[in-house]
């Protein structure tokens, strides 16, 4: 790498990690946004300043101990742009062996001393060149424990409670492993022979191989930007592989009508159009309108028949009833993508899962009075947090739906034995230490007769 680039790739992950600090911008859309702003940058700058904002996001709290450890007062004074340059000259210290120690001081110096001058430039000196001291002496630290340790004790907590002590570390761990970019293929392409083709159009070095959870899934690490690839948004879709299997749990059978509750953009409501066929249809309904309009005016809207712009925690809307099949996505901590997006450990609560849970729990109950009699719910969740998935779960189970119908756990469809369970589970996990794919939790339903109030039935 030239000696000129390396600073524009720290000094790109440095307003990265500011604009997730201070404004709480998503990781990966900055970093997409910055690396647009710079075309001359190859591959090996990209790939620097990626590993720099994923780096210090996934070790910060321990980053941030080993540095105050060093301070005299115990604390780090600096803010802003400043700060994100000692984390990534720490984070590099720390844990980039291919970079020299005394480049990794050099860099961050020069950074903060642009951003507030020479004399806190001398303090962050001091302190790098102390962790770089004990990194020389005591060895390279874990990246692992540095992950697992540098957690917030709430999620480390929540997590142990939800998946056990060794289940918790090895999820949080997953995160030191880049995860790949997921394609799922239209129903009926030839996962092998598309294969065959992308490794022949991707760069030098690319890995590109077939899911293990979704049959439609193809995974590709250091492809570059996979939109350049031939077949995109025709014969396939850029998903990641576990959202894939979500769709593919629905167990949506041609001629069916399905209704994707929490659709989004679209991408799950792609996959069930295919399932249903040209004979079945798929409706998308979403709280946020401009979704649904980015849905309809895009490649995938021409596979959905219906969109409904619908606030399912105050009513239906103008969605229909008579469904075979709901799919109810949930919103939710998105804690399960932590591996992706490493910054959400930081924006969420306690608080914040408590409240989501009472959410999951009013939507699925109002979206499954759109099924008919003996209809299924799919409930699903991009978390892995037992109170946002056994406990949702269960309280649809004690609750029914909103019209006081019995929801009965129902076994999963077929495609779920790709999971690992067994024939007859009516929930289960998707975990990136396990699976490869994002952490996901998914139960299925079954609709019954209404309740009276005195709990027979009507």
């Amino acid at each position: 790498m030239s000696g000129a680039a390396l600073p524009l790739a720290r000094e790109i992950a440095a307003h990265v990690l500011t604009r997730v600090e201070r404004d709480g911008a998503f990781a990966s859309r900055a970093l997409d946004a910055e690396i647009q702003r710079w075309p001359q940058l190859d591959t090996r700058d990209v790939g620097l300043a990626t590993e720099l904002v994923y780096g210090v996001l996934r070790t910060r709290a321990w980053l941030e101990e080993r540095l105050a450890e060093l301070a005299t007062k115990g604390a780090i004074t600096l803010t802003g742009e400043a700060r994100a340059h000692l984390l990534i000259g720490a984070y590099a210290i720390a844990f980039l062996e291919r970079v020299p120690a005394f480049a990794s001081v050099n860099e961050a110096v020069a950074g903060i001393t642009r951003h507030v001058g020479p004399r806190p430039a001398g303090f962050a000196n001091a302190l790098l060149r102390g962790l770089a001291k004990k990194v020389t002496e005591r060895g390279r630290p874990s990246l692992e424990s540095a992950v697992v340790d540098g957690a917030p004790g709430w999620l480390r907590g929540a997590l142990r409670r939800s998946l056990g002590r060794a289940g918790a570390n090895g999820f949080l761990a997953a995160g030191t492993t880049p995860p790949p970019q997921g394609l799922a293929l239209r129903e009926g392409e030839d996962r092998d022979a598309w294969i065959e083709r992308l490794r022949a159009e991707a760069p030098a070095g690319a890995s590109i191989e077939p899911g293990r959870v979704s049959s439609r899934a193809i995974l590709l690490r250091g492809a570059g930007d996979a939109r350049r690839l031939p077949g995109c948004e025709e014969a396939w879709i850029a998903q990641e592989e576990g959202a894939q299997a979500l769709a593919l749990l629905v167990g949506a059978e041609p001629g069916e009508r399905v209704l994707d509750a929490c659709a989004g953009r679209g991408n799950k409501a792609w996959i069930l159009a295919g399932e249903v066929g040209p004979s079945g249809a798929v409706i998308a309904a979403d709280l946020h309108a401009a979704k649904l309009e980015a849905l309809v005016a895009g490649p995938l809207g021409a596979r959905v028949k219906e969109t409904h712009a619908v606030d399912w925690t105050l009513g239906s809307g103008e969605v229909g009833g008579g469904f075979d099949r709901v799919l109810v996505d949930a919103p939710c901590s998105g804690i399960g993508t932590l591996r992706r997006r490493p910054e959400i450990a930081w924006s969420r609560t306690a608080e914040d899962v408590g409240r989501l849970a009472d959410l999951q729990t009013a939507i699925a109950r109002r979206a499954a009075t759109r099924l008919r009699p003996g209809g299924h719910l799919t409930f699903a969740v991009c978390s892995v947090l037992a109170d946002e998935c056994e406990a949702v779960a269960d309280r649809l189970a004690e609750l029914g739906d909103a019209d006081g119908r019995t929801l009965t756990p129902s076994p999963l469809p077929p495609a779920s034995a790709a999971l690992g369970l067994a024939p007859d589970a009516t929930r289960g996990r998707l975990l990136p230490d396990v699976h490869g794919t994002d952490g996901y939790f998914v139960a299925s339903f079954v609709v019954g007769p209404r309740l009276d109030a005195g709990g027979t039935e009507g």
